[in-house]
């Protein structure tokens, strides 16, 4: 079988389905509401650290978008500005609750238009930022199909999220779309301390940095994402995040509401955390 191993499952996330059904049951018992317009949900943004930080949140995010969707569009991967673009157009991926298929004519399709690194089951690049949410997209909508991209942040990432939702539309998919980025990486762990240690640097990444770029998102403006992550160092993963705005508005996506928001400080204090956040677009 065209298998993509869980590379990251029993480390980052349960290695078992038993497990994982029980993690996320139990995520759900204490979850804030999604918003009144859930038929309406078309797409988010969701935090990849190990679930034990951001799971939480990945979780929300993916059990209010519309859960008889036919395919996800869903963009990630820890990528430069000057980086290749990454896709899978066949095959399958493997997670502890069931293999989630690639959804091969729309691969085949937007690979055909643009310049990609085609990846394969069997051969391919190590990455946990879509990973760790196909567990969820598997639980939710069990006969989801995927296209996982790789994308840098530039413009041109933009106008493949714009074809991609193109071509679903034209296919007549019912589509939904992910994004995966933490965002500020601070500490001397990321070589990133522009306001000294502590508590005025824990509120200045919650209240300033992280806020300047969730602000951003909320107003569904893709460039200005790019843009102020490559200036502020508050997305790591701004070109997915960017190409899950534009694809979630060709698909109808006119507004975006910020769910949940913390850091890995707020669940383990330490000198060296990161910020997560979990959105949702909808029409």
């Amino acid at each position: 079988m065209d298998l993509r191993k869980a590379d990251y499952a029993g480390s980052w996330y349960p290695g078992g389905g038993l497990e994982c059904n029980h993690i996320i049951k139990d995520y759900l018992t204490n979850i804030p509401p999604c918003p009144k317009d859930k038929k309406n949900l078309l797409g988010g943004i969701v935090p990849h650290a190990g679930w034990y930080y951001s799971g939480k949140i990945a979780c929300e995010v993916i059990h209010c978008l519309k859960n008889n969707a036919d395919t996800c569009l869903i963009f990630g991967r820890h990528l430069g500005p000057s980086s290749n673009n990454y896709i899978m157009t066949q095959g399958q991926w493997e997670t502890p609750l069931g293999n989630l298929e690639i959804d091969r004519e729309i691969a085949t399709k937007i690979a055909d238009e643009f310049q990609f690194i085609i990846e394969s089951p069997s051969n391919y690049e190590q990455d946990n930022t879509i990973e760790l949410q196909l567990p969820f997209l598997k639980y939710f909508s069990p006969g989801i199909k995927i296209v996982p991209f790789g994308l840098p942040p530039r413009h041109e990432s933009l106008k493949i999220a714009k074809r991609a939702a193109e071509i679903a539309i034209s296919l007549q998919r019912e589509t939904i779309v992910l994004g995966s980025t933490d965002l500020t990486h601070y500490g001397h762990n990321y070589g990133y301390l522009p306001h000294g240690e502590g508590q005025k640097a824990v509120d200045w990444v919650k209240n300033i940095n992280d806020k300047q770029i969730i602000n951003l998102i909320l107003e569904m403006n893709g460039q200005a994402v790019i843009d102020e992550a490559l200036k502020n160092q508050n997305a790591c993963c701004s070109g997915a995040a960017g190409a899950a705005i534009i694809a979630s508005k060709i698909l109808g996506a006119k507004k975006a509401a910020l769910l949940s928001y913390l850091t890995s400080y707020d669940i383990r204090p330490d000198s060296s955390f990161v910020g997560y956040g979990g959105i949702v677009f909808s029409s």
